[in-house]
């Protein structure tokens, strides 16, 4: 019964050019599953046969994955797959009718909840950016209400141009994926910080008036993505925010922070610019727990 196997891993080398490392793990679970076969399939004349091998056995062995190994649903989700692909191939090489994997499940892996600060965190660092004396600390402080106002993603943000900001508005207008334009509205002091930014400091970051951009470097150049992570991690540290800090932990926080003060999901979903509502959903686990927490507070029983 083994001879089958590394046919089929001979076959995702030669047919699909499949990489060492995947290859490995292929022939890792495979493997796995034929010491699980061979010590619970019956002999037939000496010898066992994938032709005896049905759904029940599959699924069983699926329900051990789970529950003896406590593998994770990912990991179980791997091995299903390589599974039902060895299967395919039996099949294809008429080693056996028909493929018993075909109607085997397997767990869906769970998207992992968005890393987000506390209101509390994000206080401590915007706090900490405030007052700074030079020209690139209020660029900095001008990043971080932005960030924080908005939702945007770093690329939306190092994106903007002059002509994208109305502060007399309060609003920024960006371009997210896919070339999808959308207006994102910003709070009292964000409008304040940015303002004072465009008149005061850019200006003193750059001497070439034909420049766009509205985050400048020291070079008076538009920031790129790797100056504005470097910007967020020295102002955590400033602030004393242990957690790591990236554009997209201020934009998980602005989202988690909005659903946690009511904002209805689907509003959240046109701010963040989610194509689709399903996207947005995962932050009602984080509300979720937020509610709890404060029940269990609240509550005189709890």
């Amino acid at each position: 019964m083994q001879e089958p196997i590394d046919s089929f891993l001979n076959h995702l080398v030669v047919e699909k050019g499949f990489s060492h490392n995947t290859l490995e793990a292929y022939r890792n679970d495979l493997y796995q599953f034929f010491s699980y076969v061979e010590g619970n399939l019956p002999s037939v004349n000496g010898a066992s046969t994938w032709q005896q091998v049905d759904l029940a056995m599959l699924t069983n062995y699926v329900f051990s994955l789970r529950g003896k190994k406590s593998y994770r649903d990912s990991t179980v989700a791997r091995k299903v797959a390589a599974i039902r692909s060895f299967f395919s191939f039996l099949v294809l090489e008429g080693h056996i009718e028909k493929d018993p994997s075909e109607s085997l499940s397997a767990p869906r892996p769970g998207r992992s909840l968005p890393k987000h600060l506390s209101e509390e965190e994000v206080e401590r660092l915007l706090s900490a950016a405030k007052g700074q004396k030079t020209p690139e600390g209020h660029r900095d402080w001008a990043i971080l209400e932005l960030l924080y106002a908005t939702g945007l993603r770093v690329t939306e943000l190092i994106s903007l141009d002059l002509q994208n900001v109305n502060v007399n508005e309060g609003h920024v207008r960006s371009m997210g994926k896919g070339g999808k334009e959308r207006f994102t509205y910003l709070y009292a002091r964000a409008v304040s910080v940015l303002d004072d930014y465009l008149k005061n400091a850019r200006p003193k970051l750059t001497s070439n008036k034909k420049e766009k951009a509205v985050f400048l470097n020291r070079r008076g150049e538009r920031l790129t993505r790797q100056w504005v992570w470097a910007i967020l991690k020295a102002s955590a540290k400033r602030a004393g925010v242990d957690k790591p800090i990236t554009p997209h932990v201020l934009r998980h926080s602005f989202a988690t922070h909005m659903l946690q003060g009511g904002a209805p999901l689907r509003h959240v979903q046109e701010l963040l610019g989610h194509a689709s509502i399903t996207t947005t959903q995962i932050y009602t686990h984080l509300t979720n727990d937020h509610v709890r927490e404060e029940y269990e507070k609240a509550h005189p029983r709890s």
